[in-house]
């Protein structure tokens, strides 16, 4: 319906040529645009009502009080999986988990996933790629957390937390629930659980519309072969290439998508589009300046380093099964 809308527009009110790189270049844009905005809203809604019944302070106490046997690397990556942060926005809520004596590979599990998995990259993918894909995206994300979380709490970095840090963990917050929400019945949260859902996608909107218009252009008038003569899956290096390049650059997922789209589209290959999304929303270097107020530049170079590794094998995995 959406495809039949959007060439009504295109094609019989605008009058543009279905055959010429313009065409087919504005078609994309509205199609997209449409579709995604319209996921985006439904699903944000839904986790929003997930995260009204999921509070904060209940999992901060619930991990630091009791022995679950290496499942509050789920927890942790679950809820991230459930905030609509970008890496940057999930920070505060790392530091908080730091301050509040979260063990910090449980917290690493929650920073690592938040970015990655979130209602925008659920909707967006499953607009882009399909039930599909978008299902193995979410458990590798999530699996990726955890296994991140666990080989960093391993390590025993605490002692490359800044001294800022250390000094707060001396006088731990007690966690005694002074931010837990009422439990008001989900017919009355639902206006402002809706109201959240249109304030995410317009908070996303203009990122929505800039991706979408580069993506459109590359779709209508980037000749085909050019992708896939740097990024093919006969070049063995085409993965780690695209991750260690990415890692420079930020975008939020609704930023990456629509042009990871268009680089499927033109014969990259998925585990190598994927993995280049990874490390753009994942790891970037906006995300390290905030993480050295917590940490020390060898804890943070220690985090990229295992988590880049950790996208590049993802990527070769994405590429061998899809």
């Amino acid at each position: 319906m959406i495809q039949r809308f959007a060439d009504w527009l295109v094609y019989d009110i605008f009058g543009l040529d279905a055959s010429t790189s313009l065409g087919e270049a504005i078609n994309f844009f509205f199609y997209d645009t449409i579709k995604i905005l319209i996921l985006l809203f439904f699903i944000s809604v839904i986790m929003g009502i997930i995260n009204a019944y999921f509070p904060i302070e209940r999992l901060r106490n619930y991990l630091t009080s009791r022995k679950l046997y290496g499942l509050q690397y789920f927890f942790a990556a679950l809820f991230g999986a459930i905030t609509p942060f970008c890496s940057c926005s999930s920070i505060p809520l790392f530091i908080g988990f730091v301050k509040g004596g979260i063990p910090l590979g449980v917290t690493f599990a929650y920073l690592i996933t938040s970015p990655l998995v979130n209602e925008v990259a659920v909707a967006m993918f499953i607009g882009t790629f399909g039930l599909r894909i978008t299902s193995i995206y979410v458990i590798s994300g999530i699996l990726l957390g955890m296994a991140g979380g666990f080989i960093l709490g391993k390590m025993k970095l605490e002692p490359y937390l800044s001294e800022w840090v250390k000094q707060i963990q001396q006088n731990p917050t007690s966690g005694s629930g002074t931010w837990e929400k009422e439990r008001t019945p989900i017919f009355r949260r639902l206006p402002v659980i809706i109201q959240e859902a249109c304030g995410i996608v317009k908070g996303v909107l203009l990122y929505i519309i800039l991706s979408i218009g580069i993506g459109a252009f590359m779709h209508g008038y980037v000749p085909e072969g050019f992708f896939e003569q740097y990024m093919s899956k006969e070049n063995w290096f085409a993965v780690p290439l695209s991750v260690i390049l990415a890692v420079p650059m930020y975008a939020n997922t609704a930023g990456i998508v629509p042009v990871i789209e268009v680089f499927v589209a033109k014969g990259v290959p998925i585990g190598t589009a994927i993995a280049f999304m990874m490390a753009v929303v994942g790891l970037s270097l906006p995300e390290a300046t905030l993480l050295k107020k917590v940490m020390t530049w060898r804890l943070v170079g220690v985090f990229f380093g295992l988590i880049t590794l950790f996208i590049i094998v993802l990527g070769y995995l994405y590429n061998a099964v899809l």
